[in-house]
């Protein structure tokens, strides 16, 4: 049990988050000698951007508010949010006239699940920022305990306000569509095969779903969503 406890405490501490431009070739790198097959997808990817954001519930909200919508869509909303509720912190969130949201234009199912991120935060004792360090699996496990929050949800918070090296969203559908090409399958890999197919990629999974979001926005244009 101590020796448990000790290499949770090694493993937080030692952990390499995604910080800049320098870890996201150091990735590249490390992803290319791994499996060679990527040395001719990063050739196509182009630039692999960082894409980081500040940790906290304004960031996890522009999340939930993405889910399922175009980024324009999801942009607008969130802006409208934002302007309303000013700060946009769980307090203010849970003190905030239920009209709001729907001045926003948010479904009840996100007005729902932002509450319930709220309460997590300002009532449970949630620290959003601590789950930038510590192992995936145990942050991963109190995100998704929070009624509306989802694997992909979860994952994407981890890889863009986190800096979580080795996090890998297989869920998502330009992902899937990505590697697809890629690896020129012949159907689209559901979630369960790719998780499996991303396991040679550790420790920098997180690298690689950038680089294969880059190469998506190759495939499909420069307008393109990459992730959410």
């Amino acid at each position: 049990m101590i020796a448990t406890v000790f290499s949770r405490l090694d493993e937080r501490h030692s952990m390499k988050l995604i910080d800049s431009l320098d870890d996201i070739a150091e990735g590249l790198d490390a992803l290319c000698r791994v499996d060679p097959r990527l040395v001719q997808v990063r050739n196509a990817a182009g630039d692999v951007p960082l894409r980081r954001s500040k940790p906290g519930y304004q960031s996890l909200a522009s999340i939930v508010i993405s889910q399922q919508v175009s980024k324009a869509s999801a942009e607008a909303i969130f802006n409208r949010v934002a302007g309303l509720i000013n700060p946009l912190t769980a307090k203010e969130v849970l003190a905030a006239d239920p009209d709001l949201f729907r001045q926003a234009g948010l479904s009840r199912p996100k007005q729902r699940t932002l509450l319930a991120v709220a309460s997590a935060v300002a009532e449970d004792g949630l620290d959003l920022h601590d789950l930038c360090l510590i192992d995936a699996d145990e942050a991963m496990a109190r995100l998704t305990a929070i009624s509306g929050i989802g694997p992909w949800t979860g994952e994407v918070y981890l890889l863009f306000c986190a800096g979580h090296p080795d996090i890998f969203p297989a869920r998502d559908v330009a992902l899937q569509a990505a590697i697809a090409d890629a690896f020129d399958m012949e159907n689209r890999p559901g979630d369960k095969a790719l998780y499996r197919l991303a396991e040679q990629w550790r420790p920098w999974r997180g690298v690689a779903a950038r680089l294969f979001w880059a190469y998506y926005r190759e495939l499909r244009g420069r307008d393109a969503a990459l992730g959410y």
